[in-house]
């Protein structure tokens, strides 16, 4: 246990706004995704061909999950955040000088394996710095600056858009970024994690740096390809390739391929190197690299599975029944792998305990209700009292998640005097209470300010389910675990989530075909505005059992979490030392 001073605290507040602005970016590609499209040149009618958009940042942030939190507890917290954020930064300046589809889907790779990277380090970074019995007020206080991201992300993309062009927001990114790698840095003076490396002295690697710099001026002048220069006769011709169309085969391109590489033998060789090459590739090794990537491909399968599927008429994607055979296989492999090597990625007996692997379970029936609310209160707005304005059906859902910060204080807490499973039920109680409320909603009751009621009540039960079931995992595993234990319960709960709208979809579209078939054809309703009118009340009211179903089935997932909490963290040792053991422990 590191002590905790005001540098630590200093370093944990900075890595929770660090996982607060990673958690805005998740939320404001959905109003920049149509600028986007039309960028790499995608016409925005063709809304299917900008998914990878989409699931590559899924897969760079569920997939790599458990090799960053195992990498997190073999160096250190400090380390994997800077370098988490260092990725992040690289992933947004890729994203914004993307030219084509690949490019962008690449550049929003790195963007999720940064993001998600950060999640992990920063709960092990609370293990780290807190004792078991007062761990519930960080981690709610993390989970609470997470969620305040997830309000600002559309806000700040909408008021990016009204001022700039689409790539200025991976620009802030890439800014924000670098500043927060710096300052983390340099406030990570004390190492935490099972074995942190040792600190090096030296001089600053300024050849490493000019390296660097290079390397990304000349790499963005490849991307932009300012029209001013290609023009000029001189400079033009450092954009003529030597052969074929490539971009990558024309003397600034090369320069870029060469000064990346003399970069890369720079890191390699020199004494304190701008970054530590060598020691990363030491550590990877360490943390089972076979065993990371078929996990990666399970978790992999899975995504792209659930990722790619048209809701309207799939659970998952035509490919989907493939992808979860390759998911399968990874995962049998796995398996084998694990029992055969001396180090493997997860330990035995690592998440043995009950409320260890509880949580995962629990996280995964959070997820699955909480993204009903996240795409199915903004289609309801839409459906009823705002047809036409994505923005004020945007602005509902923020009551929802304006509510759920507060509960995440609120559950961190209570989570210090009551037991998790008891938090984490009464969470999911309130959150299934706000959801059977929604499912009795009508075509005007977004109009009256009681329908604020069932939002904030939903997005508080929420809230407090977020400190407990982490405190949970992180009071039920060992210490040098916490990162991998961590990363697994966001794994989970967005596992929950791609299942949870797939299914939770699906079933409501089924509901909607039911309720249209009664629905009478246009040509004999429509034989005047009064019965067009009516035509158009009966397809409404027909949208609105689609959701009631949704919200229905919502609130029955958050009654199972709720229910598998109070079974499965019994055990859990989240609270503080009884007076009883106290007097005890003194004879």
């Amino acid at each position: 246990m590191t002590a905790i001073t005001g540098a630590s605290r200093w370093l944990l507040g900075l890595a929770a706004v660090a996982v607060a602005f990673a958690a805005a970016d998740t939320y404001v590609v959905v109003l920049a995704l149509p600028d986007m499209m039309a960028g790499t040149g995608i016409p925005v009618e063709q809304l299917q061909r900008a998914a990878p958009i989409v699931s590559g940042f899924l897969l760079g942030y569920v997939a790599m999950l458990p090799l960053i939190g195992h990498i997190a507890d073999l160096r250190g917290r400090v380390p994997v955040l800077v370098a988490a954020l260092l990725v992040f930064a690289l992933g947004s300046l890729l994203t914004a000088l993307a030219y084509d589809l690949p490019t962008m889907v690449a550049g929003r790779f790195l963007q999720g394996v940064g993001g998600g990277g950060l999640v992990p380090a920063t709960l092990a970074l609370v293990a780290d710095l807190y004792p078991v019995e007062r761990r519930g007020v960080p981690l709610g206080l993390v989970s609470a600056v997470q969620e305040i991201g997830s309000v600002l992300g559309p806000l700040f993309g909408a008021l990016v858009l009204a001022v700039a062009d689409w790539r200025a927001i991976f620009l802030i990114n890439l800014a924000v970024g670098l500043v927060l790698a710096v300052v983390i840095k340099r406030l990570g003076g004390f190492e935490t994690g099972a074995s942190a490396p040792s600190s090096t002295t030296g001089r600053f690697d300024w050849i490493g740096l000019a390296l660097a710099l290079t390397t990304l001026v000349a790499g963005a002048l490849v991307f932009v390809q300012p029209s001013q220069l290609m023009r000029d006769l001189t400079w033009g011709r450092l954009f003529i390739p030597y052969a074929g169309d490539s971009r990558w085969l024309t003397p600034l391109g090369l320069a870029t391929i060469a000064a990346l590489v003399l970069l890369v033998v720079r890191c390699c060789t020199a004494r304190r190197p701008l970054l530590d090459l060598p020691g990363w590739v030491r550590t990877v090794r360490e943390a089972d690299v076979l065993g990371a990537l078929l996990l990666a491909l399970a978790l992999a399968g899975i995504v792209l599975a659930f990722a790619t599927a048209d809701p309207k008429v799939q659970v998952f994607s035509d490919q989907g029944a493939w992808y979860l055979l390759a998911s399968a296989f990874a995962t049998v492999g796995f398996v084998v792998h694990v029992r055969r090597v001396e180090r493997p990625l997860v330990p035995a007996g690592a998440l043995r305990r009950t409320p260890a692997w509880g949580a995962m379970l629990v996280s995964l029936f959070i997820g699955a209700a909480l993204i009903a609310a996240l795409i199915d209160i903004p289609l309801f707005a839409r459906t009823t009292v705002y047809p036409g304005s994505q923005l004020m059906a945007a602005l509902v859902l923020v009551r929802f998640l304006v509510a759920l910060p507060v509960g995440a204080v609120v559950g961190g807490y209570l989570t210090h005097r009551l037991p998790a499973g008891v938090v984490t039920a009464a969470g999911m109680a309130l959150a299934a209470v706000g959801f059977l409320w929604m499912a009795t909603w009508d075509l005007e009751s977004l109009e009256s300010p009681v329908a604020t009621l069932p939002l904030v009540i939903g997005g508080l039960g929420f809230g407090l389910a977020l400190a407990p079931v982490n405190a949970a995992v992180l009071a039920s595993t060992d210490d040098d675990v916490h990162g991998l234990a961590s990363a697994f319960v966001v794994v989970a709960r967005m596992v929950g989530m791609l299942v949870g709208i797939s299914a939770l979809t699906t079933i409501g579209l089924r509901r909607y075909y039911a309720e249209q078939a009664d629905v009478p054809p246009v040509r004999e309703v429509c034989d005047g505005a009064s019965r067009c009118s009516d035509f158009t009340r009966l397809l409404k009211l027909a949208g609105i059992a689609q959701e009631q179903t949704v919200f229905t089935g919502a609130a029955i997932c958050a009654v199972i979490a709720g229910v598998l909490a109070l079974v499965l963290f019994r055990n859990a040792p989240t609270r503080a030392i009884s007076t009883g053991d106290l007097l005890r422990s003194a004879g």
